[in-house]
């Protein structure tokens, strides 16, 4: 290819990916690949600790635990110095692993903590878009972005022989600090009273300090930005494209693409949990999925020993993304999420040198000649504890289970036994579920009936707010 057709097809490329992500490429950064919470957690408590005007720190799990409460102890000292310290947390995301307590006792502190979206009659359904986000400013100088929450999981247990998650963040520094800044003023603004728009960064003000160029992708509900630009990049890779994430569960058109770009050659590989998942049934739910992707050429592998947690993809080498976004429709469909998108060789490099590492403790899947889907290459794993994660699992999980119970009503395939468990399973709660409507009857009206009247009652409060706006 001539220099001239190259330099064109490159523009062409990036002009793609900023119209999908909806996020220009911002040159001048330095980046860091932070791997598990050995890495992480440090890295964010000495930034923390080293902060001198302000913190904004954002998480979708926050555990009221050991780890928790050090990163509570450190954020307060910082508050009674008098910096400014805004920290937000999801109100799902919270749900039984924080008590009020704990969010007292940092208020009281001088930390400005908001809930995002508690439930409100006004909107019962709005509580299912979560802020699953995970992010760390500081003096707006530093960023972190991650698939890490905080809880003593990431953490592990090496007397007790607990491993820790298996979980991927970066750490950020030049002009794209701005763009994560301005991503948790949009959340926080979601919450109340917005940050003064003094007080954000001018991106344009901010000097650069490094050589690469990355995208900061945030991503709001109904925002199908992050959906967009991991299907394009599906169809761009021409060698490699190596996925791990946490919630596997492809739309049709994402794992067509997926399908598309293997049998054109390319090496598609896709890293999943196995039995250490923090939900049992996710295994077998994400194993219903595997067929399409193995007769297509791609490789699946299982992660042995406890949770990995991550949500990255390297393509060629030169592109990668590490955040917050599962593959599948919660994420990209329905939650606030934040990933960066890097374009340099060399962090390229050390992701995928990072992702040979980690397939040294997986379990490959493969179609045997009887098109039957078996494990080979089992590796050692250690005992397994620990719970947490996303919510949006189980919805993920429903995802699968739909598409499972649509190719058996249309018969579009052949099922394999992970399929047949999961079915069998299905077949037993919806007869369970036919018995208790059948004598029952009430069990079922009720609920659907407080259902209805909530619907009713938040269509009642949004057009009575409309009407109020329009008269003013």
């Amino acid at each position: 290819m001539s220099g001239g057709r190259g330099f064109a097809l490159h523009l062409i490329t990036d002009q793609a990916l900023t119209r999908a992500a909806g996020a220009y490429l911002i040159p001048g950064n330095t980046i860091r690949l932070l791997k598990n919470a050995a890495e992480n957690y440090p890295a964010w408590l000495a930034a923390i600790r080293s902060a001198e005007k302000l913190i904004h720190f954002e998480s979708y799990i926050i555990h009221e635990d050991e780890v928790g409460q050090q990163f509570a102890e450190a954020l307060k000292a910082k508050a009674r110095e008098g910096i400014r310290v805004r920290l937000i947390y999801d109100w799902m995301g919270g749900l039984g692993k924080t008590s009020k307590h704990f969010w007292r006792s940092l208020r009281e502190a001088g930390v400005e903590v908001r809930c995002f979206n508690p439930p409100r009659l006004s909107d019962p359904l709005g509580w299912l878009h979560r802020d699953h986000r995970k992010s760390i400013v500081v003096d707006d100088r530093v960023a972190f972005v991650t698939g890490l929450c905080v809880g003593k999981m990431w953490v592990g247990d090496a007397q007790q022989g607990i491993d820790p998650w298996r979980d991927s963040g970066v750490e950020i520094a030049g002009p794209s600090v701005s763009d994560v800044a301005h991503a948790f003023a949009e959340a926080w603004a979601e919450t109340g009273t917005p940050i003064p728009v003094d007080e954000l960064p001018d991106p344009e003000s901010m000097p650069e300090v490094g050589d690469v160029a990355l995208r900061i992708l945030a991503d709001a509900a109904f925002d199908t930005s992050a959906y967009r630009l991991d299907t394009l990049v599906a169809a761009l890779a021409r060698d490699r494209l190596w996925l791990t994430d946490a919630y596997f569960a492809g739309t049709p058109t994402y794992v067509q693409a997926l399908r598309a770009a293997a049998l054109d050659g390319v090496d598609i590989r896709l890293l999943v949990p196995g039995k250490g998942s923090d939900i049992t049934l996710m295994q077998t739910i994400s194993r219903a999925g595997y067929r399409s992707l193995l007769e297509a050429g791609i490789r699946v592998f299982e992660w042995n020993g406890s949770m990995i947690h991550a949500k990255t993809a390297v393509a060629d080498g030169r592109w990668a993304r590490v955040g917050s976004t599962n593959l599948n429709p919660v994420s990209w469909m329905g939650n606030w999420e934040l990933d960066v998108i890097v374009e340099d060789e060399g962090f390229g490099k050390a992701m995928e040198e990072s992702y040979l590492e980690d397939l040294q403790n997986t379990t490959e899947i493969v179609l045997t000649g009887k098109r039957k889907i078996v494990s080979v290459g089992r590796s050692k794993s250690r005992r397994i504890r620990g719970a947490g994660g996303s919510a949006g699992r189980a919805v993920s999980g429903a995802v699968r289970i739909g598409n499972v119970i649509g190719a058996v009503i249309t018969a579009k395939r052949e099922h394999g036994p992970a399929e047949t468990s999961l079915l069998g399973w299905l077949s037993i709660i919806l007869t369970a579920l036919s018995l208790v409507a059948l004598f029952w009857p009430r069990l079922v009206a009720y609920p659907i009936a407080a259902v209805l009247l909530l619907i009713a009652f938040a269509l009642w409060a949004t057009a009575n707010r409309l009407r109020n706006r329009h008269r003013e």
